[in-house]
């Protein structure tokens, strides 16, 4: 997961720093020796690390910090506000014209999801109430404008292409015109990409943004690449003048180096993460989210929009009804364990949880797949026995195993896991009477 390692480190030094009653400058010195030390081995930018550093040890010597009752807390304060400006201290926008059509121009390299990515943009912006069109002007690849197709149609956005015997600038200047005929008001224009940074690469995008003017050109890099995703970006900034960033793979690149130098070194935000590979898991980039996640806070509001988009609010009002009746069978548990998947990998919630460190939970199982057999083993269930689950004996059981492939063992431990939940509900039912909107059903 993102920042695992940087997590685990940062927090293991501030674990120390707040058990000390009184700071000197020796053990700022050495804690802050660790925590260089922890960002250089996630990958992050070796000036950007030195100036970091040399920030934090300038505001955290001070007298207000030094002699304050909780110096520890107040190290951890600045390194949580250092964090949030090294990354961009606020969420960067896009930027929408005012008036008539928005072009947004795709650039960056092959292989870092600039063609999936577009669309997962569209599908976001679109969301917004707008209208966009993806432009095909990859005509190098092999089948690039195949794919653009397939997941324009995922997300249920139109894509406009002429083939791969036509000029990429001719392409993107008849799609202005088709958008304007057609009542689009944002154009995505995927273009084209290379292995590598070169100059016929280049002076093509160069004439695509001349003929277009972009109000956003966003570069698609691929977090996993560490200080080459740095280097790429300061490189298209150079060339096209960049807008913003959009830094796929985020999810499983657990140093984060990329996501810490971008913005330090090229002065440009990063708009844009991506956290998985279905075409809903582009985020808005949150520098203060991320800063609170990377030092153990959590990142509560994300949880929440998450839990806000894809939870039916009516269908949880009703399990919180049987919950508190203790009512709760199979049937409402497999609704429930979708409406959690739809928010995202379990992981990745986990790591929004205050407090909780996915890189120290040893042997917990967060897999996504243990969720895959426990609902297989449901669905091998009869409707009956869902909504009944006394009902199910030895021979059920088997019967239940063999359905789902899973072992007679799992089947138990999940009835029994099963049972216990229904008696802690009918204790919680108890203890609740009378305290009417004092409890709230899990995910609410």
């Amino acid at each position: 997961m993102p920042f695992d390692q940087l997590s685990s480190k940062l927090q293991d030094v501030f674990k120390q720093l707040k058990g000390k009653g009184k700071l000197t400058e020796k053990d700022l010195k050495v804690a802050l020796r660790e925590v260089k030390l922890a960002l250089l081995e996630a990958d992050v930018n070796f000036k950007v690390v030195k100036n970091f550093i040399k920030t934090i040890e300038e505001r955290a010597v001070g007298q207000e910090v030094m002699e304050s009752l909780t110096p520890g807390q107040q190290v951890i304060k600045i390194v949580n506000e250092e964090l949030i400006a090294l990354m961009g201290s606020t969420q960067s926008k896009l930027t929408f014209a005012t008036r008539g059509i928005t072009t947004i121009m795709m650039v960056g390299l092959q292989g870092a999801g600039k063609t999936t990515t577009s669309a997962k943009l569209a599908a976001l912006i679109k969301s917004q109430g707008k209208r966009p069109l993806l432009v095909a002007c990859d005509v190098y690849r092999p089948a690039a404008i195949e794919q653009l197709t397939k997941v324009g149609k995922q997300v249920n956005v139109p894509v406009f292409s002429m083939g791969i015997d036509v000029n990429p600038v001719d392409i993107a200047k008849a799609s202005m015109e088709y958008a304007k005929e057609n009542n689009f008001d944002v154009v995505l224009i995927d273009t084209a990409g290379r292995l590598h940074i070169d100059e016929v690469l280049m002076d093509e995008l160069k004439c695509i943004k001349s003929s277009l003017k972009p109000q956003e050109i966003l570069l698609v890099v691929d977090a996993m690449t560490g200080q080459d995703a740095v280097n790429v970006a300061e490189a298209f900034d150079n060339a096209l003048g960049l807008d913003g960033v959009v830094m796929t793979k985020l999810d499983g690149d657990s140093r984060g180096g990329a996501a810490l130098s971008v913005k330090a070194v090229t002065n440009k935000p990063i708009k844009y993460v991506g956290m998985g590979e279905k075409l809903g898991d582009l985020e808005p980039f949150h520098p203060e989210r991320i800063a609170s996640r990377i030092l153990g806070m959590g990142d509560v509001l994300t949880l929440i929009e998450k839990a806000q988009q894809n939870i039916d609010e009516k269908k949880a009002k009703e399990l919180e009804a049987k919950f508190r009746k203790a009512e709760f069978n199979f049937e409402d548990f497999l609704e429930q364990m979708e409406q959690v998947k739809k928010m995202g990998p379990i992981s990745q919630l986990i790591g929004m949880i205050p407090g909780l460190n996915t890189a120290k939970l040893g042997d917990v199982q967060i897999d996504d797949k243990q969720m895959n057999y426990v609902e297989a083993i449901i669905l091998s269930m009869t409707k009956e026995e869902r909504l009944n689950p006394s009902l199910l004996n030895m021979s059920r059981k088997k019967r239940i195993a063999k359905g789902s492939g899973r072992d007679i063992q799992e089947v138990n431990r999940l009835i029994k896991q099963f049972e216990q939940m229904q008696t802690m509900m009918k204790q919680f039912s108890g203890a609740m009477k009378g305290k009417k909107g004092k409890f709230k059903f899990p995910f609410m």
